[in-house]
C-alpha cells in the first residue's frame, strides 16, 4: 500500500493523500519520498495549477515517526528530507493548499504551514511540541516567522502547547475553519477562486512573494537545518525520543 496516495481530480487539481492513517500519517523517510515525488509529478504537468494536500485516518500528520527517528544514523537523512519536501511545497509553482483535520503537530505543521492556503476542521490541534522531545523545529521556524510574528512564534515554540484551529487562525497560522465535513469543500471553493486567475500571473504573484522577504526559503532552511542537525544528535534528542516512544516523562540532565 503506498504511504502517499494521488488523485488526479480534474485537469487541473490533484489531490494528494498522507496515507499512513494506523500512525497518524507520521513522517517516515519513505512516506516523505513518496510526496517529494507527488508534488514532482504534478508540478511537471503543464495543465496542472492546484495541488489539494490532506491526510487519511484521523489526523492531517502529527511529525515525524518518532520510531524511526530513535535510529540516529538516519537522523541526517530524515533531516534533509523535512528540508526537501517543505522546499518542494514552497517552490512549486502549484498553488497548494492544505486541508486540515484532526492534528496537525510538528513537522505535520512545517508541511501544512508550507502551504500556500490553509483551510481546517474545527476541533484541529495545531502545535510545535519540538523541545519536549529535545529538538529545534528549526525547519518549519522558516514559515512561521513569515506567518505569525515573533511574539506568537515564540509562544508556539517555548510553551509547545497544542492550539486550537481558531486560535490558529487568529495569529495568522490557518486561513479558514469550518465543519470537518467541509473541510475539502472549502479547499475545492477556494481552488475555483484560485482557478479564475492567469496561470502564469499566479505563478509570477506567488515568486514575488517570496522575492519580497530579504532572505530567500532556500536560505534559511540553510541556517535552520544546522541548529536542527545539532539538536538531533544532541545526548538531550535520544532522551526525549526514548521517552516519548517509552511513553514517561523524559529526564532532562541538568
Amino acid at each position: 500500500m503506498p504511504v502517499v496516495l494521488i488523485e488526479k481530480q480534474s485537469p487541473q487539481i490533484t489531490v494528494v493523500t498522507l496515507n499512513r492513517p494506523e500512525r497518524r500519517n507520521a513522517l517516515t523517510m519513505q512516506l516523505l519520498n513518496e510526496l517529494i515525488a507527488a508534488i514532482k509529478v504534478a508540478s511537471d504537468e503543464p495543465h496542472e495549477r492546484i495541488l489539494i494536500l490532506r491526510g487519511a485516518g484521523v489526523a492531517f500528520c502529527t511529525g515525524l515517526d518518532l520510531k524511526e527517528a530513535a535510529d540516529q544514523k538516519k537522523a541526517h537523512a530524515t533531516a534533509e528530507l523535512v528540508a526537501k519536501t517543505l522546499i518542494s511545497l514552497s517552490e512549486t509553482r502549484l498553488i497548494t493548499i492544505a486541508a486540515v483535520h484532526g492534528a496537525a503537530v510538528a513537522g505535520g505543521a512545517g508541511i501544512m504551514s508550507a502551504c500556500d492556503y490553509v483551510v481546517a476542521a474545527e476541533k484541529t490541534k495545531i502545535g510545535y511540541p519540538e523541545v519536549r522531545r529535545g529538538l529545534v523545529a528549526g525547519l518549519v521556524m522558516t514559515f512561521l516567522r513569515r506567518q505569525v510574528g515573533e511574539r506568537n512564534m515564540r509562544e508556539l515554540l517555548f510553551g509547545s502547547e497544542l492550539i486550537d484551529a481558531e486560535r490558529a487562525r487568529e495569529i495568522g497560522l490557518i486561513n479558514r475553519v469550518v465543519a470537518s465535513d467541509q473541510v475539502m469543500t472549502e479547499a475545492q471553493k477556494f481552488a475555483g477562486s484560485v482557478l479564475q486567475g492567469a496561470p502564469a500571473a499566479l505563478a509570477q504573484t506567488k515568486r514575488l512573494i517570496e522575492e519580497l522577504w530579504s532572505s530567500s526559503v532556500k536560505e534559511d532552511f540553510d541556517l535552520a537545518l544546522k541548529y536542527h542537525m545539532q539538536a538531533r544528535e544532541s545526548a538531550e534528542a535520544r532522551e526525549g525520543i526514548a521517552a516519548f516512544n517509552e511513553k514517561r516523562k523524559p529526564n532532562w540532565a541538568g
